[in-house]
């Protein structure tokens, strides 16, 4: 209504100036409103071969902090292209703020300006720019750029990790399949080496030099000193946790994000956990490429490395970690959905009473056997 209403009010104005006012005056001004906008036509569509946009931000932003994104908008040719709207998105870990930016490139030949984001939800999350206009000069009048827009930009939110207290029973439960697995290693190391005088899983005092890889830690953590396995870590001697963020195509992206940070800030205070009392740790996810990997975390270091890696992959609607390490000594399987893929994932495992699941929530559905460990309010796992 408003579009047909302000021409309207336009030509009364006109009309009553001409006939009433000053006529020659009003014969310009009509020139004018109708030349005018045949002009910053021209210039729109001039303008829709003639405009380059691009974008630059970090990779990562701390949760609750503002991420800063840098638009660099470029003209080709010496033509001015009067007004350029730019429509900008952030996906739904930050603060849903869109907004549309307007700036003249008809003095200049490259424009760059700032905006900020909130980021308020732990995840992955995207920066991207929707759509660009040329408006011409008036700025009414506006077409799509003909040149395709930039690629959208991956960000990871970085959630405060918790510090989960070492008298966690589902702490105990993993640590205690992990000695129990390590004295049966050890046992069969030791008739290895009766058998065949020769060393079958040794260690030694860590070396300079050594890769931090080899370093046991928890043997380390008794000892009082940094030793390092002579041979590669078992597989099966370390417990494995699946990070299986699941979204269904139905959920709505609000709700399953914030379920999905509760599901990685539960995994890596766990994670955390394990390594600084001196459990090593094989961790299953998807990374950035959408490929399925398994990585052991073997230093109290890189936790937070993996984290970032966690938080570059993007959640893939209805894909599921579809299998594991079924030997492992003990097995923790996070999801946000414990649904028949997950029942058939628990029915490879060789020994399901080492195993336990970990849920965003004590609401999450399980169609399983298996015990489900929640992270509450005060950091503590309590079961369901």
């Amino acid at each position: 209504m408003k579009k047909i209403i302000s021409p309207l009010a336009v030509a009364l104005l006109l009309y009553v100036f001409t006939f009433y006012i000053d006529g020659e005056i009003g014969i310009i001004l009509v020139f004018f409103m109708i030349s005018a906008p045949i002009v910053s036509l021209a210039f729109a569509l001039y303008g829709r071969n003639r405009i380059k946009v691009r974008f630059d931000c970090d990779g990562y932003v701390k949760k609750n902090n503002k991420l800063t994104v840098n638009v660099t908008v470029e003209k080709t040719g010496r033509f001015p292209l009067g007004i350029v709207q730019i429509a900008t998105r952030a996906s739904e870990v930050f603060v849903q703020d869109n907004k549309l930016y307007k700036l003249s490139l008809a003095g200049a030949d490259k424009k760059t300006f700032s905006y900020t984001v909130e980021a308020h939800t732990g995840g992955n999350g995207e920066i991207s720019i929707i759509s660009v206009h040329s408006c011409g000069f008036l700025g009414f009048l506006k077409f799509r750029i003909n040149d395709s827009l930039p690629v959208p930009k991956s960000v990871g939110v970085i959630p405060e990790i918790p510090q989960i207290k070492s008298s966690s029973k589902l702490f105990r439960n993993i640590a205690d399949a992990v000695l129990t697995s390590d004295d049966e290693e050890n046992n069969d190391a030791a008739m290895l080496f009766s058998a065949n005088t020769a060393p079958g899983y040794e260690h030694r005092e860590y070396i300079q030099g050594d890769p931090l890889k080899r370093i046991n830690w928890k043997l380390s953590t008794k000892r009082d000193k940094l030793m390092v396995r002579l041979d590669e870590a078992v597989a099966s001697v370390q417990p494995v946790i699946v990070l299986d963020l699941y979204r269904s195509k139905s959920a709505k992206t609000e709700e399953a994000i914030i379920s999905e940070e509760r599901l990685i800030v539960s995994v890596f205070g766990l994670l955390s956990l394990l390594i600084s009392q001196g459990v090593a740790s094989t961790v299953i996810y998807y990374n950035a490429d959408g490929e399925l990997v398994s990585e052991s975390v073997d230093n109290p270091e890189y936790p937070p490395q993996l984290l970032l890696k966690v938080l570059a992959s993007k959640v893939i609607p209805e894909r599921r970690v579809n299998h594991l390490n079924s030997s492992a000594c003990a097995c923790v399987i996070a999801s946000t959905d414990f649904g028949e893929e997950i029942s058939a994932l628990v029915s490879t495992l060789d020994d399901k009473d080492n195993a336990s699941l970990v849920a965003s929530s004590p609401e999450c559905r399980n169609i399983t056997d298996l015990p489900v460990w929640y992270l509450d309010g005060d950091n503590n796992f309590k079961l369901v």
